[in-house]
């Protein structure tokens, strides 16, 4: 019997990609560890690997389609002695006992008989109760929110998840308002709110480019980000001019071994060993509990083509400067290649944003969910500033701003993590002690 090949989930959050491009071809012989197909997800294109040995019998999904589920057939592989027939034959067999009287008589009765669909709907309260948890429905985000969009009661839905878990095909497939009717009769200064109509584009020369998966992605995350998270912003001036000297020292030291420290990579550094220092603010919300972390794992926004994508730099309280610039070079690259495997980057504790490369003085970013706060940097100019002493000079300064989830972080604890990051930066050799 062929096997079943299926659209792999290649990252925690993917539910559904783009089949690329294969790889293989039909009748092509595959082993274990050979690459059949690159599939784009939401963050990177990766490769996908065979598990099984055979030959590829038929490819059911062609190269380029997007929208492909996670769990569809994307292929069928034969094994060893296995021929094509067999699964044909199969198939042709299904509707033969359509064509006998009794299966026959039995099909035109169900049609005839009006109370038979009548029994659907009594039936559909089963699976919604299993998918409960105590009284909430368990639901993906991005399902929760089509259905919002819809109208659709998500306790009438039966979810095709892991443990029953409602995700977007199964509100897709939902009709709007089908199983709400109650709640309408509850609440109906909400009936007339409608799902907003997309943009009318002006009669003005224009091209489209379709939406990437990880454009998608970002718009979607991004929004719930600001829909769900209280941000409080804290901003702070730093002295930059002890780093500079510092980092052109250790820049001369390195120069045999090929490194070259950016200023960003001490800016890492820095913001990991404040949240070490400041073990409140290193933390991430969720509905039942707050999650403290013992290490600072640093999410570094990187641009791309495709859109933003933050690989993680992990451990980089405790990691050696040479290792984060080594690290980031070779993360920022692949992840402008779209090469990075899932767990390069997924999960972090805070995250960086610079743009002080643009000349942006100052910003305020937006948090990455689950993560408790992002640290947005801007350029450093020359200003006025007090020295110690007390007279009036002229110094490098940069702007830092700090976004925090309200929900677990206190202003008062936001403050103190904008304060310990601007005391290291301004005596950067107390972060290599």
């Amino acid at each position: 019997m062929p096997i079943e090949i299926k659209m792999p989930a290649l990252s925690p959050t993917m539910e559904e990609g783009t089949l690329a491009k294969w790889l293989v071809k039909e009748g092509d012989e595959v082993k274990s560890g050979d690459i059949m197909a690159e599939i784009e997800t939401d963050k990177a294109t990766m490769e996908f690997e065979a598990v099984d040995e055979g030959r590829i019998a038929k490819i059911m999904v062609a190269e380029g389609t997007d929208g492909v589920k996670v769990g569809a057939v994307i292929a069928l592989l034969e094994g060893e002695g296995e021929e094509a027939a067999p699964p044909a034959a199969k198939k042709e067999e299904a509707p033969a006992p359509a064509d006998h009287g009794k299966p026959a008589d039995a099909a035109v009765a169900r049609e005839e008989k009006p109370a038979a669909p009548a029994s659907a709907p009594a039936a559909t309260p089963a699976p919604a109760a299993a998918r409960h948890d105590g009284d909430r429905v368990k639901a993906s985000p991005l399902a929760r929110r089509i259905a919002a969009d819809k109208g659709v009661d998500l306790s009438g839905v039966s979810g095709s998840g892991p443990n029953g878990r409602i995700v977007k095909a199964d509100v897709e497939k939902a009709r709007p308002g089908a199983a709400a009717p109650a709640a309408s009769a509850a609440a109906p200064a909400e009936a007339p709110a409608a799902a907003p109509k997309p943009a009318q584009v002006p009669d003005i020369p224009h091209e489209t480019t379709k939406l990437s998966n990880m454009r998608k992605t970002i718009a979607r995350r991004l929004t719930e980000s600001k829909q769900q998270v209280p941000h409080i912003y804290l901003t702070v001036d730093v002295q930059l001019d002890k780093l500079l000297k510092l980092r052109a020292e250790l820049n001369a030291g390195l120069e045999a071994r090929g490194v070259k420290l950016s200023v960003n990579d001490l800016l890492i550094k820095a913001l990991a060993v404040s949240l070490v220092q400041v073990p409140k603010c290193n933390v991430m919300f969720t509905p039942d509990q707050l999650v403290s972390f013992h290490r600072a794992d640093i999410s570094v926004a990187v641009s791309t083509p495709e859109g933003l994508i933050t690989p993680v730099i992990t451990e980089a309280d405790s990691a050696s400067l040479s290792s984060i610039s080594t690290r980031m070079k070779d993360l920022a690259a692949r992840a402008r290649d779209k090469k990075l495997k899932p767990e390069e980057f997924t999960g972090g504790t805070a995250s960086l944003s610079n743009m002080g490369m643009f000349g942006i003085k100052q910003f305020e970013a937006v948090i990455n969910p689950p993560q408790g706060m992002i640290l947005a940097i801007g350029a450093g100019d020359k200003r006025p500033w007090v020295m110690p002493d007390g007279t009036l000079g002229v110094a490098s300064i940069m702007s830092a701003t700090g976004s925090f989830d309200h929900r677990a972080i206190d202003g008062a604890d936001g403050a103190q993590l904008m304060q310990a990051f601007k005391t290291l930066v301004e005596s950067p050799l107390s972060m290599l002690a």
